[in-house]
């Protein structure tokens, strides 16, 4: 059978599942996406809108056993656990902190500068294709620092960058002046990575990738994909809550949510979820020349067409927890220690707020990967902070492995199958339309 009469069920419609979709349309595929809530409104719609090829440092690093006590006990920290989600989270914390050992986080580096490293010509070519090309920007990104201590406590994680090839450039406080006079004077240091960019709208990216995929044919099922049909290691159907869709593969894209739907073919991945925060400020005073981030409040400041967004904060406590809003009003604070131009927040005319599910695994690498059961299913998520800048490689990589192709770059470390100790899975030639 010819390989565009095969059928892809795509289970989410974030921007990991919109890139996906239309790379294996790319392919000749015909695609189907799956997913109960509109496409983009989930962690898509709320991110930092940074393509940040250089976001290569793992979460966890060497030295940050001693933090654990603090992240307890500040529950507006920039990184947060609530008590009462503790005993669930522990032993994906304990996973967590083995994976910060130095030997660990050099290779991490390695595998996510590789996953990286192309994603802006590789979004601007998705949303060229799909007429949003003006949503994109390559400016560079910026973090900035107040104090040298400050900036030696991040010197680890630039020196693994520089190891993995990307280029800096430091700026001090005077060129900082010139670069963006809007910043606080306070700021002593700022390093500018060139080669990253953004999107000034997430969400209408995705919507507009999405519009291109049923441009060209795909199909949408607003459901909830609850399971999948087997018989021995051949994908039948995708089950949802709208009843079956017959499929011949069927890609796991649904962030936050995809642990029970990776348990249910084999693979027990301890994902778990980063509540992250933003709030938009509606006709800000001053905006921030580029995206840029904060080393004190661990935030980010990206303008767009709806205003000013300050995303940031990590808070374990699952995705059933109501939010705690005071992360957010947290934000407008910190924002204007950054940017002193700013008024004061005021009514909620000025700003909006919101709070979304990063999809974590504890060594910062997504799960990318053919499932243990059949390799009708292959696995992409997880990808933490790192969902917009991820997706395009991670896309590309799922097209090449539904297609029988090698992949671009070397999938071991994203293997589904690393936590428990098993190889990783490499079907090859036997992929279902090889």
């Amino acid at each position: 059978m010819n390989k565009d009469r095969k059928t892809v069920g795509v289970a989410g419609a974030g921007i990991v599942g919109v890139c996906t979709a239309l790379m294996l349309q790319r392919e000749g595929f015909k695609v189907t996406i799956i997913d109960p809530n509109p496409p983009g409104d989930g962690a898509s719609f709320g991110n930092a809108g940074c393509f940040n090829a250089s976001s290569i440092v793992p979460m966890s690093m060497p030295g940050m056993m001693s933090s654990l006590p603090k992240w307890l006990l500040d529950p507006m920290g920039p990184l947060s656990i609530r008590l009462s989600y503790l005993p669930r989270i522990a032993p994906w914390l304990v996973q967590f902190l083995l994976a910060g050992r130095p030997e660990k986080v050099k290779g991490q580096a390695r595998a996510l500068r590789s996953l990286l490293k192309s994603t802006v010509p590789l979004i601007s070519s998705l949303a060229d294709e799909a007429g949003a090309g003006h949503l994109i920007r390559h400016e560079g990104h910026l973090t900035v620092y107040r104090t040298e201590p400050e900036f030696e406590k991040d010197r680890g994680g630039w020196e693994l960058r520089r190891l993995n090839g990307v280029k800096t450039q430091v700026l001090d406080a005077a060129a900082l002046r010139d670069f963006d006079p809007n910043l606080s004077p306070r700021i002593t240091k700022a390093i500018l990575v060139e080669e990253n960019g953004h999107t000034v709208n997430p969400r209408e990216l995705v919507v507009h990738l999405f519009r291109k995929i049923i441009a060209n044919g795909g199909d949408y099922v607003p459901a909830r994909v609850t399971g999948f049909e087997t018989d021995g290691n051949s994908l039948k159907s995708i089950e949802t809550t709208n009843g079956s869709i017959v499929v011949d593969a069927a890609v796991v894209a649904t962030g936050a949510h995809s642990r029970s739907l990776a348990a249910s073919l084999g693979d027990h991945v301890p994902l778990d979820t980063e509540r992250g925060y933003h709030i938009v400020i509606k006709h800000p005073e001053v905006t921030p020349r580029i995206p840029t981030t904060d080393a004190t409040g661990k935030f980010i400041a990206t303008p767009m067409e709806m205003g000013l967004r300050v995303a940031g904060t990590v808070e374990f406590a699952g995705l059933a927890a109501a939010p705690n809003w005071k992360r957010a009003h947290i934000l407008y604070t910190q924002i204007q220690s950054l940017l002193p131009g700013l008024g004061p927040l005021g009514s909620e005319d000025r700003y909006t707020k919101w709070m979304g599910f990063r999809p974590s695994v504890p060594d910062s690498l997504p799960v990318i990967g053919f499932a243990h059961r059949t390799p009708d299913v292959v696995y992409a998520f997880g990808h933490g902070h790192l969902g917009m800048t991820g997706a395009p490689m991670t896309a590309t990589i799922v097209s090449e492995l539904l297609s029988g192709k090698k992949t671009s770059i070397d999938i071991t470390p994203f293997a589904p199958g690393r936590f428990s100790g098993s190889e990783a899975h490499s079907y090859g030639v036997t992929a279902p339309f090889a």
